[in-house]
C-alpha cells in the first residue's frame, strides 16, 4: 500500500464535504476529498438553500453563480405546511432559492479546481487510526486494491450511515423512523393540468393529497409520496416504477402519466444525533453528525453550515495560527444548532400527518403564525437567520454571537474568509447608533463565517485584543 500525505481528508463529495473542501482550499490548506460513488448520481435530493445559507455563500462571492443554476426562488418558509413570511427577516435574501442538491455539488466540486483539491472518485473507505501526530485512512480504490493516506485530520461528510462515525464509534442516539415516504425524480407526459410552480405542502386542503409534486424542468418532476403501501417497506428496499405509477395514479388532483423514473428512493422520520462531534483528530459534519425528517427544508443547510463554521477553524489550527482547542468550538456551537433542528423537525413531522385531534392542534397553531411576531420567531429559526453562538468575550451584548446583520453590514465591506497565508480574515468595524439597535452603538469583530465574536464600545481595547487573539491567533 503506498502512502499519500496531506493536510485534511475529507470523507464524503456531497454539499457538506465539499464546502469543507473549498474553506480549507481559501486558505491554502492541502487537502482530499474521497468519494465512494465512481461518478456523480444526477440525482437532485435536496432542493433548496435557506436565506443563512445564501447569506454564506454570498460572503464568498458565490451566490450569484448558484443563483444562476436554480429553478425557482420561493418568498418564504414553511412549519408543517404553514406558511412562514420570510420578508420580515433582516437579510438581503429573504427567500428560499429552490435548486437542486446536485446542482450545488458540481459548483463546489468544480471550484475546488481553483486549490487544486482532488475530489477522488470511486475511493471507499475501509478504516481509519489516529495518534497524537495525525490520521491514517485505508481506502479501498476503484480497482480494489488498498491504498493508505495520511494527514493531520480527517473530516467525515459521509452521510448518515457514516463509516468514519463507526469507526469512531461515537454514538447516534436518537429513534428510528415511524413513517416511511418515497421520494422520486420522475419525467411525465405534458398535461395542462401538472403544476408549473413550486408550491409547498398543506395538509389543510380538504382535497390534499399523501403526495407533493413539483416542477424541475424538461418534464422532470420532484414526487413525494407515503401512503399505506410505503409503510410495508424496509428503509432498503427498492422502489419499482410500479410503485411510483401507482401513487401518481391515485392523486387527486392530477392524472400524469408516467414516462420515466430517473430514480427513487426510501426515507424515513428517523431523528439522531452523535454525541460529539470532535473526536481527536477527526470531525463529524452533514448527515454523518445528524439526521433528521427533511421538514422545512433544513437538511442540506444545516450541513453547509456545519462546513462554514468548521473549514476557517481547522485551516487556523492546520496552519498554525491557534490551538487545537479552537474544533471544540465546532462541536459546542453547532451541536446545540443540530439538536434544535431534530426538535423542530419532529415537532413538524407530528403536525404533517394529521389525524382529527392534530388537526385540531394545527389549526391554533395556524392562528398563532399569523401573528407577526410568532410567525417571525418560527421563521428566524426555520432560515437559519437566528442562529446565535454563546461566546466568551463581552457577554450579554446585544449582537454578542449572532450573525452580522444586514442593516449593519450594509455598505462595510465584504466578509472574508482564510486568506493564501492561512490567517483568519476577520472584519471590523464601527456600528453607528443610527441604523443599531438602542444600545449596541460601538465596534465590532466578525469571524469568518460572519458571527460577531466581539461587541463592544469605541475604546476598549484591551478586550478587543483578546478577542483578537482568542479568534484569530497572536498579531504579527
Amino acid at each position: 500500500m503506498d502512502t499519500m500525505d496531506t493536510d485534511v481528508i475529507v470523507v464524503g463529495g456531497g454539499p457538506t464535504g465539499l464546502t469543507v473542501a473549498n474553506e480549507l482550499g481559501l486558505a491554502g490548506v492541502r487537502a482530499v476529498v474521497l468519494e465512494r460513488l465512481p461518478e456523480r448520481t444526477g440525482q437532485s435530493k435536496a432542493l433548496n438553500l435557506q436565506p443563512r445559507t445564501a447569506e454564506m455563500l454570498d460572503m464568498r462571492g458565490w451566490l450569484d453563480t448558484v443563483a444562476g443554476r436554480a429553478v425557482t426562488t420561493l418568498p418564504g418558509g414553511h412549519f408543517a405546511g404553514m406558511p412562514l413570511d420570510y420578508t420580515a427577516l433582516d437579510t438581503a435574501f429573504p427567500y428560499q432559492v429552490g435548486i437542486p442538491q446536485a446542482r450545488v455539488e458540481e459548483f463546489l466540486e468544480a471550484h475546488l479546481a481553483t486549490y487544486g483539491i482532488p475530489v477522488l472518485r470511486g475511493h471507499e473507505l475501509a478504516g481509519i487510526t489516529q495518534d497524537a501526530d495525525g490520521v491514517t485512512a485505508t481506502v479501498t480504490t476503484p480497482d480494489g486494491t488498498e491504498r493508505r493516506l495520511r494527514a493531520a485530520y480527517l473530516v467525515g461528510a459521509d452521510g448518515g450511515r457514516s463509516r468514519v462515525r463507526k469507526e469512531l464509534g461515537v454514538g447516534f442516539p436518537g429513534r428510528d423512523g415511524r413513517y416511511s415516504l418515497v421520494v422520486a425524480d420522475v419525467v411525465l407526459a405534458e398535461d395542462s393540468a401538472l403544476p408549473t410552480e413550486w408550491r409547498l405542502p398543506n395538509p389543510d386542503e380538504p382535497d390534499g393529497d399523501d403526495v407533493f409534486l413539483i416542477p424541475l424542468g424538461d418534464g422532470v418532476y420532484r414526487f413525494l409520496f407515503a401512503g399505506p403501501e410505503q409503510q410495508k417497506h424496509d428503509r432498503d428496499d427498492p422502489v419499482p416504477d410500479e410503485e411510483v405509477r401507482a401513487a401518481l395514479a391515485a392523486a387527486k388532483r392530477f392524472r400524469p402519466r408516467l414516462l420515466e423514473v430517473r430514480w427513487a428512493s426510501r426515507f424515513t422520520d428517523a431523528a439522531r444525533q452523535a454525541e460529539r462531534y470532535v473526536t481527536g483528530r477527526v470531525m463529524l459534519a452533514g448527515d454523518a453528525a445528524h439526521i433528521h425528517l427533511p421538514a422545512g427544508g433544513q437538511g442540506m443547510n444545516l450541513g453547509v453550515q456545519d462546513a462554514f463554521n468548521l473549514g476557517w477553524k481547522l485551516a487556523s489550527v492546520v496552519r498554525g495560527r491557534l490551538p487545537e482547542r479552537l474544533l471544540d468550538t465546532y462541536h459546542s456551537e453547532r451541536h446545540p444548532v443540530g439538536a434544535d433542528v431534530l426538535a423542530n423537525t419532529r415537532a413538524q413531522g407530528i403536525l404533517m400527518w394529521p389525524d382529527d385531534d392534530v388537526r385540531a392542534l394545527r389549526g391554533i397553531l395556524g392562528d398563532v403564525l399569523a401573528m407577526p411576531e410568532a410567525n417571525r420567531r418560527i421563521a428566524g429559526m426555520i432560515s437559519g437567520i437566528d442562529i446565535r453562538y454563546d461566546m466568551p468575550d463581552a457577554p450579554g451584548h446585544p449582537l454578542l454571537g449572532a450573525r452580522l446583520p444586514v442593516r449593519l453590514a450594509a455598505g462595510r465591506g465584504a466578509l472574508l474568509g482564510p486568506g493564501s497565508d492561512g490567517v483568519a480574515r476577520p472584519w471590523a468595524g464601527r456600528v453607528d447608533a443610527g441604523p443599531a439597535p438602542e444600545g449596541v452603538a460601538g465596534t465590532v469583530l466578525v469571524r469568518p463565517d460572519g458571527y460577531v465574536c466581539w461587541a463592544g464600545p469605541a475604546g476598549d481595547d484591551a478586550s478587543l485584543r483578546a478577542a483578537l487573539e482568542r479568534w484569530f491567533g497572536p498579531g504579527d
